[in-house]
């Protein structure tokens, strides 16, 4: 007997929510996890569109401004966070979230799971298109899955292929055949996909870009640069690209193409890159834009008193600063103690980023819950504070051999380009300096340069951070893992890495819980991040742009807006 399941997920998987909480049907050990969007207004606006489906009227157009331009848009490829909002709405896997954060169904409209739990069989929707009206077929995930497991592709995300899929490390090293692998195409509609073992969140793991598909025709007519031109650029989600302004605009239309076309109302949705914060604001108060991404820190205040549409969202995230664990003196967990002692995390929040935010000693976010209870309440602190010990920090470095900072070498403190960032950067740059009588040399590149800095460990200290890539602890232990690819403060433990191992096939929601936090433990007693504060997304939307959401991993959808001028 196989489990049905049909477009929203329930017996006994992970249910993940974001303007709410979700039940099912599996029981009180059914973890969830719950919070609320909220704006200035009694209640969020993508809750309220959901609602009242408001009317459209007048052209269906909007823009809206993005800070950064992201280091790709190849959904095989990348791991940047800057790009989830071209493949949010551009492509579409087997599930996805709705509104709700509910995983339900996407190309696939069911699926079934074996009793023992380790084969799924997806079922695809009738008559599925790609962008230029080309047929979808169960054969173009089976090409984007071996794909990614190529390892000249340089998929930033192979691992979470690799760790749960039959014989996938074993393909992409060369020691097994397609037909060894553990992804078939029954047929045309058909696709299976075989797990190592049971891993009771696997759906939501489905919901990342990875496993979208992509079109084998235009990648191999066109190489790596079939994600360089809106002609070559073929997707399946509700809207595609249809003109690419390097390093100004990207326009996306709608997607005729789309299964579910007919309920996608908006027509054109042009995306700005507009670095300044101060300039992008500017132009949504001038009303030249209908939204921007980011909110300059020193207006937050001041536009959510004037109900300006600033729009706040639970962002399952830690904001931290990476510490490369791999390099002298930063190998050493005294020294990384010391310079996480020596970080004024309330002044940061109230006086740099200017946001409602808690300080974080932990790098797994609050909001996954088991039994009614968050997993992450009761945790250790670690012997940190909302505030600056200056005390604790320099008798820390002594400790490692560096009395009063002496002999210390100078510390490289990395970041990307953003206005945010850089005056979070100086503000920890002088608490070191203060606090430990140390060195601190502040240094900036754009994020692609940035970014492939930090992946070949050439940084100190570099501002990173984590949102997850669904909603589940698991999101966060990979980057810690020895060898993980995403591990790019290159720390390592044995007992962490085991800890880890059990808690990927543990199906017991509160005894995987458990393991998750002995993990924790392990790592943070060792300081591998400065952890600052708890994500949350702020960004600005105009009041007649209904329908939109956004996710509790940072994705903002745009399927189902409308415009109501």
């Amino acid at each position: 007997m196989k489990k049905k399941i049909s477009l929203v997920l329930a017996l006994g998987l992970a249910c993940s929510t974001v303007l709410s909480g979700c039940g099912g049907s599996s029981g009180e050990t059914e973890p969830q996890t719950i919070a609320e969007a909220t704006t200035e207004a009694p209640s969020s606006e993508a809750a309220e569109a959901e609602t009242e489906a408001p009317a459209a009227s007048g052209a269906q157009e909007m823009t809206f401004i993005i800070s950064n331009e992201p280091d790709g848009i190849d959904p095989g490829i990348t791991n940047n966070s800057f790009a989830s909002i071209f493949l949010a709405n551009c492509f579409e896997g087997l599930v996805t979230y709705d509104s709700t954060g509910t995983v339900v169904g996407g190309n696939a409209e069911s699926w079934d799971i074996s009793d023992d739990g380790t084969v799924y069989t997806f079922h695809l929707r009738d008559g599925l298109k790609w962008s230029d009206g080309s047929d979808l077929t169960a054969n173009d995930y089976v090409y984007a899955m071996q794909r990614v497991l190529d390892p000249a592709t340089g998929g930033q995300y192979v691992d979470i292929l690799t760790a749960y899929i039959k014989n996938a490390k074993e393909y992409y090293s060369g020691e097994a055949t397609a037909d060894e692998l553990g992804i078939k195409a029954v047929d045309d509609q058909t696709l299976e996909i075989t797990l190592i073992q049971p891993t009771s969140f696997f759906i939501d793991l489905l919901t990342m870009w990875v496993f979208d598909p992509v079109q084998q025709a235009t990648i191999e007519a066109n190489g790596d640069q079939w994600t360089a031109s809106a002609d070559t650029y073929i997707c399946n989600g509700p809207f595609k690209i249809t003109e690419m302004n390097m390093g100004e605009s990207m326009i996306l239309e709608k997607n005729e193409n789309y299964w579910d076309a007919a309920n996608v109302t908006l027509d054109k949705l042009t995306l700005r890159y507009v670095l300044d914060t101060s300039t992008a604001l500017t132009a949504y108060e001038s009303g030249e834009v209908d939204g921007i991404r980011n909110i300059p820190s020193a207006d937050y205040a001041r536009l959510k008193a004037e109900n300006a549409g600033v729009q706040t969202v639970p962002n399952y995230g830690t904001v931290w600063y990476n510490i490369n664990c791999s390099k002298e003196p930063y190998n050493d967990p005294l020294v990384r103690k010391a310079l996480n002692l020596a970080i004024d995390r309330q002044s940061i929040i109230n006086n740099v980023v200017q946001v409602d935010a808690t300080p974080a000693y932990n790098f797994l976010a609050p909001g996954y819950v088991v039994n009614g209870k968050d997993i992450t309440e009761g945790r250790s602190d670690r012997g940190l504070g909302p505030n600056a010990d200056p005390e604790a920090a320099k008798a820390a470095l002594a400790e490692a051999g560096y009395p009063n900072g002496e002999g210390f070498p100078t510390i490289q403190l990395s970041y990307y380009a953003d206005d945010t960032v850089k005056k979070v950067v100086e503000a920890m740059a002088e608490m070191l300096q203060t606090n430990l009588g140390v060195n601190v040399e502040v240094t900036s590149n754009d994020w692609a340069i940035f970014y492939e800095n930090v992946q070949n460990g050439d940084y100190d200290v570099a501002a990173m951070g984590w949102t997850a890539d669904y909603t589940h602890p698991m999101s966060f232990l990979p980057l810690l893992v020895t060898g993980d690819a995403n591990n790019n403060s290159f720390y390592s433990n044995p007992e962490y890495d085991a800890l880890v191992e059990q808690a990927k096939s543990e199906t017991d929601p509160e005894v995987a819980a458990d393991l998750i936090l002995q993990a924790e433990d392990v790592a943070m007693d060792e300081y591998p991040f400065i952890n600052l504060y708890y994500k949350t997304n702020d960004f600005l939307m105009k009041d007649y742009v209904k329908g939109y959401y956004m996710l509790s991993n940072g994705n903002l959808c745009f399927k189902n807006v409308t415009i109501s001028k």
